[in-house]
């Protein structure tokens, strides 16, 4: 598990990890090995790790990011064994404290332009799906924004709550916090509303260009044999059509993405050729 316990995506591999060890008649067990936005645990399973199928990793959508942006002795594509897509993240949000002066995006961007300090906000990392969306939204208004990259959305719900930044734009894991009013829900990404959140605009619905709905996975290492792919696709897709998994998904604002190891590897593909089409418009790709 390549991010830290208590989030939405270690939420959700606990439960399958439940459902899956039933097919499997053994049990699943889930390590969190957090760090390098999401980068650390599936490079260091491909490196040390046997093709056996009894070391595998959820494949985040920063591995298809950060070898466009600093040099990586691993290859997103080549160096793993695409197994079965897991969850798509429904759109995610831009959140302030609930009092907090920012009513709007609109408050916060002039803030970005008249406050000395200018405007900062957190992601779960360098890299991350949030950070490049936010670095969009910079770019459209010709401002400039200081991210604060966190090790994962415990860390960065518990800095913005005390005060320590001013927004953070996060794929799931603060709807309670929104429903309980402590935080305010400005902007999402999706592709359309939340259905959870509908009156709260889209980023398109104010304008801008951004849309993000990143997928993730289930990979192994290099050269798996095929059998194996197949016990282990069979096994967690089996799981994620179980109704109990759609309540956790549900829950966690996520979105089953069943899709096969073929599948998962083109769509990987495809992302890891736009990924860095947008970090070179940026000027955050490497150079």
């Amino acid at each position: 598990m390549p991010l830290p316990a208590g989030g939405p995506v270690d939420r959700h591999l606990r439960a399958l990890a439940e459902l899956v060890a039933a097919q499997l008649g053994q049990p699943v067990v889930v390590e969190n090995r957090p760090g390098a936005s999401g980068t650390l645990a599936p490079t260091m399973m491909a490196a040390s790790a046997r093709a056996d199928g009894y070391t595998v990793c959820s494949f985040q959508p920063p591995m298809l990011r950060l070898p466009h942006m600093q040099k990586t002795r691993w290859h997103p594509i080549h160096d793993f064994s695409f197994i079965v897509g897991l969850a798509r993240f429904g759109g995610s949000g831009f959140l302030v404290r609930a009092d907090s002066p920012f009513k709007a995006v609109a408050d916060y961007v002039a803030a970005a332009r008249s406050l000395p300090q200018g405007a900062d906000y957190g992601t779960a990392g360098m890299g991350s799906s949030n950070h490049l969306m936010v670095a969009q939204l910079a770019q459209a208004e010709q401002v400039s924004l200081t991210h604060v990259p966190f090790r994962g959305n415990p860390d960065m719900m518990q800095a913005l709550l005390g005060g320590h930044v001013m927004a953070v734009a996060d794929v799931a894991g603060w709807e309670k916090l929104v429903d309980e009013g402590r935080l305010r829900l400005l902007m999402t990404f999706g592709d359309r509303p939340d259905p959870r959140y509908p009156t709260v605009p889209t980023a398109t619905a104010l304008g801008y260009a951004i849309v993000s709905n990143s997928c993730y996975g289930l990979v192994g290492p290099k050269d798996m044999p095929a059998p194996v792919v197949k016990v282990l696709h069979d096994a967690f897709r089996q799981a994620l059509l179980d109704p109990r998994h759609a309540a956790v998904l549900a829950q966690l604002n996520l979105e089953a993405w069943p899709v096969s190891g073929t599948q998962f590897r083109l769509s990987a593909t495809q992302t890891f050729e736009r990924e860095g089409q947008v970090l070179e418009r940026l000027g955050l790709a490497l150079r």
